[in-house]
């Protein structure tokens, strides 16, 4: 429904543009033709036709918000928290739903608490807020970004959902906060809310470490990314065992580190 609706309205518009191509064209042909003057007629009532036929949608048209209670279970965890059950791509909002790769990440994560006791956390591109909720679990605090408005909705009602006193297995405060990788603004805004807080520490050559859940759905990019990676002046290395099915795809967790 979603694409008919957009289909038809790119459609409509193109038919406007065209129709009036066509009358710049008959003005300027203008005494070389007795018939142009009801061309030209005949051309403005199509473009007012067309005009009052095009129907304009306002982005709510395209937003999905039914988002259903979910459950996730990662080793002893058990996750709920409110999200789509596919994607809804339009105004960029893949967050709105739970990806192979936070599956993958979790379960990982659900297995080395270790690597992130006590720490201080920031998650870049949260979404519904899956992997910074497992953390939660594990670390001292931890801030939860996105970039997108309707997404940081869905990621504040699902703070609310597991940070509330009912729920104690929740160790860490948790907030969240708009991001845009890249934004100078919004990062100092964070740093100043968050004084005590780095968004990155680089402890020089490899000491800086990277955990990446890789999803393949395609060879070609497998390649790549092994292939960037190293170009950047990154050493990258599969962890043994980690090599799963998630869904219907292969995932394996590397270890990045700076060379």
């Amino acid at each position: 429904m979603q694409q008919a609706w957009s289909k038809y309205a790119f459609s409509a518009c193109v038919k406007l543009k065209t129709l009036r191509l066509l009358s710049r064209r008959a003005t300027s042909r203008k005494g070389t033709n007795r018939s142009l003057p009801f061309l030209q007629w005949k051309v403005k009532k199509m473009v007012k036709q067309e005009e009052e036929d095009i129907v304009w949608l306002d982005e709510s048209f395209f937003i999905n918000d039914n988002y259903q209670l979910t459950s996730f279970t990662f080793g002893s965890h058990v996750l709920q928290l409110y999200c789509l059950q596919s994607a809804s791509t339009d105004f960029d909002l893949t967050g709105q739903l739970v990806w192979p790769g936070a599956m993958l990440l979790n379960d990982y994560l659900s297995k080395n608490a270790q690597l992130l006791q006590g720490c201080s956390m920031i998650e870049l591109g949260s979404g519904v807020g899956i992997t910074g909720m497992l953390c939660s679990r594990f670390c001292r605090q931890i801030l939860l970004t996105d970039h997108n408005e309707e997404v940081l909705k869905i990621l504040r009602r699902n703070i609310e959902l597991n940070a509330s006193a009912e729920n104690p297995g929740f160790c860490a405060a948790l907030e969240a906060e708009k991001l845009e990788w890249g934004n100078s603004d919004q990062i100092n805004r964070i740093l100043h809310r968050y004084p005590g807080e780095q968004l990155l520490k680089n402890r020089g050559r490899g000491h800086c470490k990277f955990i990446l859940a890789y999803v393949s759905r395609a060879k070609m990019m497998d390649m790549m990314v092994i292939a960037e990676a190293t170009r950047h002046g990154m050493l990258i290395n599969e962890v043994a065992g980690t090599r799963s099915v998630v869904g219907n795809l292969e995932g394996v967790i590397y270890e990045i580190t700076l060379s």
